[in-house]
């Protein structure tokens, strides 16, 4: 399967876990061109949730899917979110950083789905 659709899965996963806990889904995939994109936003209690979701195989000698979010992929996902908050009138809103941790097996089913703030 190729990346781009087990990025979609993952997605999908952290997309229905955030909206069981009462999460109202604004965007997804805002993209800026020449800044950066977010791959899922949301909004409960007046706050704005922004969600980089990363996926891992459960097997084999990675590191978390939360490792991979650098420094420098946190700066374009900062950068980003003003844009979209500027976008949606939200820019008086407090701001939560989220990190979807999904694990998918060999077969692409998700076996975990972890919210993690980074």
């Amino acid at each position: 399967m190729k990346s781009v659709e087990i990025g979609k899965i993952a997605e999908a996963a952290v997309e229905s876990q955030m909206k069981q806990e009462g999460y109202r889904l604004v965007c997804k995939n805002y993209a800026v061109h020449n800044v950066g994109e977010l791959d899922l936003v949301f909004e409960k209690d007046e706050d704005i949730y922004v969600v980089e979701v990363r996926s891992r195989s459960n097997k084999g000698p990675y590191p978390t899917s939360a490792e991979t979010v650098t420094p420098a992929k946190q700066r374009k996902i900062f950068k980003c979110t003003g844009y979209m908050l500027r976008h949606y009138g939200f820019e008086d809103r407090n701001v939560v950083f989220l990190i979807g941790q999904v694990t998918h097996n060999k077969d692409c089913l998700v076996q975990n789905v972890e919210i993690i703030p980074f």
